[in-house]
């Protein structure tokens, strides 16, 4: 562990040092003249999986102990990657940030808790002595501190211009403000220069309550439908992060693929498709509602489910010019009836691979897995 710490401080001096240059080249680059400002300050980045097995690893997993045992299980099964929170839907960042936005607003402090670039970087560096794949997630227009901190931001209230409140008590970033996209590309551009290999953008829509319509102004809409504002704002972020030879992802709601409307938060299949590289359909079978494909309880039934999901993603991306690859996120955690354990968690992996989806992602939000239900590492 001395020998990654001792690599990682090295590394975060390499990263400050060049980090102005290295963004104005990225920023002037074109994509046929491509720019990897990571290379540029002799940061290792792990090659995408040609088949991608990954967990879900919490804020609280990538701060403590627990970390150290979710490399060992992927050291020891078929997992390979690890989808970080980089910035997760409260809002904290999970290390010190130099994105201006971040600092100010106290996103990498707020809770008190938060890595050093010399610990993230140790981190990272394990995982790639491993071959583990690193990814950072960043929420986008879940983020309350933003939102509350800057007010300008947040969805506003016909009534009287207040911010609006989720059922929770609240705010969310209006995701017609370019300011929460840049905020997002640059910490996305960060992470990629700390080391990460990919970053997959989470909450890339509007909040999903259907008193939203009723009770919210969207000053910026110029007449555009929802769905036509995360199209534009999903093509902003490639646009930004292309140049530096980054992958682009993004999760998605899983019945997306079904719905042949934008299920009123923005999201409709044949509009974000071919906008990202890589699209992440959230299948799990506790979120689809009784009867969907005539299947009185969807969860009880996790193969069926999602190969009728599955069938439904290939249809909708065979008429769609350079549609994104499919990466599904699989349940591995319970939310009514049954218990879901080995059984429910490989057959969701059998309807993906019956349907050619060789790669996936389990969630589970404390980051506690099933590891029954993992193969062990060839």
């Amino acid at each position: 562990m001395h020998r990654f710490a001792t690599i990682g401080v090295l590394c975060y001096l390499l990263v400050s040092i060049g980090n102005r240059d290295a963004r104005a080249q990225a920023a002037s680059s074109t994509p046929s003249s491509k720019s990897d400002s990571a290379a540029v300050h002799g940061i290792a980045h792990v090659p995408v999986p040609d088949t991608l097995r990954g967990l879900y690893v919490n804020r609280w997993a990538a701060l403590g102990t627990k970390f150290t045992s979710l490399i060992r299980l992927a050291k020891r099964t078929e997992v390979n990657a690890l989808v970080i929170d980089v910035k997760d839907d409260r809002g904290f960042v999970l290390y010190r940030s130099s994105v201006p936005l971040a600092r100010e607003i106290g996103a990498d402090t707020a809770d008190g808790h938060v890595l050093s670039r010399a610990k993230l970087r140790a981190r990272l560096d394990t995982m790639i002595a491993h071959d583990i794949y690193p990814i950072a997630r960043i929420v986008v227009a879940k983020d309350p501190i933003l939102a509350r901190k800057k007010l300008d931001l947040a969805i506003k209230r016909k009534s009287d211009l207040k911010p609006w409140l989720d059922k929770k008590g609240n705010p969310w970033l209006d995701p017609h403000q370019r300011a929460v996209w840049q905020y997002a590309a640059d910490l996305a551009h960060e992470a990629y220069d700390l080391g990460f290999s990919e970053v997959q953008f989470d909450y890339v829509r509007f909040p999903d309550e259907k008193r939203l319509v009723d009770e919210t102004v969207y000053p910026l809409a110029e007449d555009r439908t929802r769905d036509q504002v995360i199209r534009e704002q999903l093509g902003f972020l490639r646009d930004q992060l292309k140049p530096l030879g980054m992958r682009v992802t993004a999760d998605v709601f899983g019945f997306t693929a079904t719905d042949t409307t934008e299920m009123g938060i923005g999201q409709r299949w044949e509009m974000f498709v071919d906008q990202v590289d890589v699209v992440l359909p959230m299948v799990y079978p506790s979120h689809f509602t009784h009867n969907s494909y005539g299947i009185r309880y969807p969860n009880a039934h996790p193969y069926e489910t999602l190969d009728h999901a599955f069938k439904d993603m290939a249809a909708r991306s065979a008429p769609v010019e350079h549609a994104a690859k499919i990466i599904p996120w699989y349940q591995d955690f319970t939310l009514g009836p049954p218990h879901y354990g080995v059984a429910q968690i490989r057959a969701q992996k059998k309807a993906g691979y019956d349907n050619g989806l060789q790669s996936w992602i389990l969630w589970n939000p404390k980051s506690n897995y099933t590891v029954a239900a993992l193969e062990p590492q060839k």
